[in-house]
């Protein structure tokens, strides 16, 4: 226990946390403070405490995930939550560096990791989007939405933000109709429909996960549009043709730097010349870094986070205009918050599903990635590329045009309003 007790007195000054060693032995760290709530864990067995220092990311979530860190005031959340409260990105962290040779070791795995080929990457795929239908029902909103919502008012539902959302994308693609686009990594197609609905365009979805295609071409012909708006399993490596506007959202996460030139090649190939593109993605407030491994075991493998620098850099050497760049702040914090809690809410079924183990790494996954973007160094990069500098209006009113009168042509069912209101 000395090594993790060491690591906590100098990273706990705020809030108040207690940790129970195995032999009933209680250590307090930190002081008061009226952002966070005092929270007690206990470690269940005499390793648990060393597992965790040796590296407190895969030794946290896994102790958790096994039964051998257990919450006894507080839960995961509120845990994870003060801990990274007292380590922000502004701040320089309390904590010893990893030595030289771990973070060598740690970048060598972290971009092997990132070598994804096509059959890696429908691999990695399915690993992440072929659970349980049921799952995501449990936990997103109507339409699947499994990226960042927008809440332009934090008193707004999940499904109000998750449908500003939509409107906030396609007010950036400056779509007129009949025109032809491309939504690569389309998810459970709810954008792809939303286009189409508002815009009478084209869109072809492209997924590496066989359910979510085949429930995408479900709700195409549900709503009778399967003419217009078509899904496909398919590598983008392997798409062909001409585009007028392409999308990526919660994509850009998956490919591996390794793959970031080809991808934008690709893409520029793909684009009309007075073409937009936009991308919607998770970021880095700083430079280049590494996923974590235990995203990359249980969550996310084969994924990296990049820097807006990365980006920037490959539209570049594609001759790709960055015509727009938004930094989208404290929106996902509050996504996977109310995630995490629709998750808490609908435990005992996940766990029939599954089993508590999967449960807790569901658990530990949320309120991990809420910590990161509401008090760690992740943001989401939305960026709009063009090829041509006459693509676009000049000025970005339209966006904000575009966006209001979205708004105004839909609302959310009125459940889930009544829901959430509960």
């Amino acid at each position: 226990m000395w090594l993790l007790d060491k690591m906590l007195r100098r990273l706990v000054r705020k809030g108040e946390l207690t940790i129970v060693d195995h032999d009933g032995k209680q250590y307090r760290y930190g002081s008061p403070d009226p952002a966070h709530a005092p929270v007690r864990a206990r470690l269940t067995d005499k390793g648990a405490a060393l597992h965790i220092a040796r590296d407190p990311r895969v030794g946290a979530g896994e102790a958790y995930m096994d039964g051998r860190l257990v919450m006894e005031q507080g839960d995961i959340r509120d845990f994870i939550l003060l801990i990274i409260y007292n380590a922000p990105w502004e701040k320089p962290s309390a904590l010893k560096p990893p030595s030289p040779l771990r973070l060598a070791v740690n970048a060598a795995a972290g971009k092997l990791d990132q070598v994804n080929w096509k059959t890696r990457s429908r691999k990695n795929a399915e690993h992440t989007y072929n659970l349980t239908r049921r799952l995501y029902e449990l936990f997103l909103d109507e339409d699947r939405q499994y990226t960042m919502a927008y809440y332009r008012d934090t008193g707004h539902s999940l499904e109000q933000a998750q449908l500003d959302k939509k409107a906030h994308i396609a007010s950036k693609l400056y779509l007129k109709p009949g025109m032809k686009v491309l939504d690569i990594g389309c998810g459970w197609g709810g954008l792809a429909l939303y286009l189409n609905r508002h815009y009478d365009v084209d869109v072809l979805g492209i997924a590496l996960a066989p359910d979510q295609i085949a429930f995408c071409n479900e709700r195409a012909a549900e709503a009778g549009v399967s003419d217009r708006v078509k899904f496909e399993l398919m590598d983008y490596r392997d798409l062909q043709g001409e585009f007028d506007r392409i999308t990526s959202v919660g994509l850009i996460e998956h490919l591996g730097t390794p793959h970031y030139p080809g991808f934008f090649k690709h893409m520029h190939r793909l684009l009309k010349p007075d073409g937009v593109m936009f991308s919607h993605c998770c970021g880095r407030m700083g430079g280049p870094g590494l996923t974590d491994k235990w995203t990359r075991k249980y969550i996310f493998p084969g994924g990296y986070i990049p820097a807006l620098s990365e980006l920037v850099t490959e539209a570049e050497k594609n001759h790709l205009i960055v015509s727009d760049v938004e930094a989208m702040r404290y929106h996902y914090a509050h996504t996977l918050e109310e995630w995490y809690y629709r998750t808490v809410a609908h435990r005992d079924e996940i766990v029939q599903l599954y089993d508590e183990r999967f449960y807790r790494m569901w658990e530990f996954y949320l309120a991990g990635a809420e910590a990161a973007f509401r008090y760690g160094g992740l943001v989401n990069w939305q960026l709009q590329y063009v090829k041509r500098r006459d693509a676009l209006p000049m000025t970005r009113d339209y966006m904000f045009e575009e966006a209001e009168r979205l708004r105004a042509l839909e609302q959310p069912p009125e459940w889930h309003l009544a829901k959430a209101a509960e």
